[in-house]
């Protein structure tokens, strides 16, 4: 279970006590997937400009 949710005192949308006897893993609130969604978009951002460019990235991209 990926809580994601955002909410007034950047608190998750999960009931932790509940979640925790029933997921393997928990991802913290704040910092959870906010991280990896802002690498994502980062590194799609710079593939689309490198296609708009006419830019070869090779491995790196």
């Amino acid at each position: 279970m990926i809580d994601a949710g955002s909410n007034p005192g950047n608190v998750g949308d999960v009931d932790f006590e509940t979640a925790r006897t029933r997921a393997s893993l928990i991802t913290p609130v704040p910092g959870g997937v906010g991280p990896m969604t802002i690498a994502v978009l980062l590194e799609q951002t710079v593939d689309a400009a490198a296609r708009q460019l006419g830019v070869d990235l090779g491995e790196a991209g």
